[in-house]
């Protein structure tokens, strides 16, 4: 079967690790709510997304800790123990990840991550060692889904967006490549990414 896709563009965060601050935090709150309270109204995305951007856990902790000083431990954690944050590999992608390798297909990742996070994670989950060219939005301080950063990744990679599929939990994220001419997935299973890497011819 001819391709009509040259190269694959794995979203990491929940397409290829199962990333949840809750995975943290259950381990530490005794009450469900109250974690669900702390997660809502003082360690939100909107506050966690700055460090996506490239900015410093401390610096970032530091102004919310001035506003709720009464949870300064609970933040730090988010600092002190973000890799806990991190489950594992999720079901099945990292099985699809070897076989579009093992097929010769150019595997390459774009993540909103902390610039110190990737790292980490890969010395810990040898499966992303197998991506090429991976663009963090921590190392680039611009996030998804900015065209720039696709931007980035696009020069990097030599990629051609009309025959690259790009793969991510995010509806924002997969409209945003959709629009810069990418073949774009929304990730929900394992399972229907198998499909749609076959109908591309990748599998």
């Amino acid at each position: 079967m001819n391709r009509s896709i040259d190269a694959v563009v794995f979203d990491i965060g929940n397409v290829l690790v199962d990333w949840n601050p809750r995975h943290l935090y259950r381990k530490v709150f005794a009450d469900e709510a109250e974690m669900e309270a702390f997660l809502a109204e003082v360690c939100t995305m909107e506050w966690h997304v700055e460090h996506d951007r490239g900015m410093s856990f401390e610096s970032n902790a530091a102004l919310l800790k001035a506003r709720h000083p009464g949870h300064a431990e609970m933040i730090d954690l988010w600092g002190a123990r973000q890799l806990e944050m991190n489950a594992g590999p999720v079901p099945g992608t990292a099985v699809l990840l070897g076989r579009l390798k093992e097929a010769g297909v150019p595997v390459h990742g774009l993540t909103n991550m902390p610039s110190p996070i990737f790292p980490a994670l890969r010395a810990r989950y040898p499966e992303l060692g197998l991506l090429e060219e991976v663009v963090v939005s921590g190392d680039e301080g611009v996030i998804k889904p900015d065209p720039l950063i696709f931007e980035i990744l696009i020069a990097r990679a030599s990629l051609d967006p009309a025959r690259t599929l790009f793969i991510d939990d995010s509806p924002h994220n997969v409209e945003a490549a959709a629009r810069l001419g990418f073949e774009a997935h929304r990730f929900v299973d394992a399972e229907t990414l198998g499909r749609e890497l076959a109908r591309h011819g990748l599998l």
